[in-house]
């Protein structure tokens, strides 16, 4: 049964601990992150960007996908199922597919027309029992074509649309998706302890889990962040244990083309990521 994410990151924030968002992108992942979570007994948010909902067919397969694996594999930790950087219209179509979470990604529109589409979304989702996340200044790197230099998040805002009564909110503080440039220059504890100041309870969210130092996560997490998102380091765990299988010749020793046999490498490798990422948040036993 699918939850809102309201209840596990109100959780986290108290507890000082954060929840991992982990993107999903076909079977493999949802298993490998369903897996894991069960097996850590740690709460889980399961991510999808509209470009991986598309790629899978639409956000009804993700849903029934979802569902039937957490029935099937008898989950009972709490899962939410998340859009990801969603558009306005993209967070209407995964109301309607049966999404327990979304996130609006108003930060590309002026603070105004941010602030009325969030406002519409969050009475929306309140009837619904939904958790919405929303952001405020751009994350960097590229999300989907767009793509952005890791802006800080102007605080005074983050509190006008934090008070609109979203359940999150994602505050640019220099981060980015991807892969972390060599002279980049680290994450604005500033910026987030401003946040935080103005946005009190309000669970903070980081983007770009990937590739940021061990320290500077956990001195996040004491600033108030209390979801963080996964999905490169995901994938590139996933490619490198697949490489090493089709360059060890496996795939061509007996049955090793088929693909329960090629993927399986791969599938493991994302376990072990989420499980480091989840000892890491300190949400393991949380759930």
């Amino acid at each position: 049964m699918l939850v809102s994410a309201k209840e596990m990151l109100k959780k986290a924030k108290a507890g000082k601990y954060a929840v991992g968002q982990f993107n999903i992108n076909n079977l493999e992942w949802t298993k490998a992150v369903l897996a894991t979570a069960q097996e850590m007994n740690s709460p889980v948010i399961l991510g999808v960007s509209e470009g991986a909902g598309k790629y899978m067919t639409g956000f009804k397969t993700v849903v029934g996908m979802v569902n039937g694996m957490m029935e099937e594999m008898k989950i009972t930790v709490p899962v939410a199922l998340h859009l990801d950087h969603g558009t306005y219209e993209g967070c209407l179509k995964c109301v309607e597919a049966g999404f327990s979470s979304i996130m609006f990604d108003g930060s590309h529109y002026p603070i105004e027309e941010n602030v009325a589409k969030t406002r519409e979304l969050v009475d929306i989702c309140e009837k619904k029992g939904m958790s919405l996340e929303a952001e405020v200044g751009s994350i960097g790197g590229e999300e989907d074509g767009v793509v952005g230099a890791g802006e800080c998040a102007d605080p005074k805002e983050c509190k006008e649309i934090a008070d609109l009564g979203v359940t999150m909110l994602a505050a640019g503080i220099g981060n980015i998706h991807g892969k972390y440039p060599e002279n980049w220059k680290g994450l604005s504890f500033e910026t987030l302890a401003a946040v935080q100041e103005l946005t009190g309870d309000m669970p903070l969210v980081l983007h770009g889990g990937t590739g940021i130092p061990e320290d500077m996560i956990k001195k996040a997490i004491s600033l108030g962040v209390a979801k963080i998102n996964v999905n490169t380091e995901c994938q590139l765990s996933f490619a490198a244990a697949t490489r090493e299988y089709i360059e060890a010749g496996k795939d061509l020793q007996g049955k090793g083309f088929d693909p329960r046999k090629l993927l399986a490498p791969g599938t493991e490798a994302i376990k072990a990521t989420v499980k480091e990422k989840m000892e890491l948040f300190g949400s393991v036993n949380k759930a």
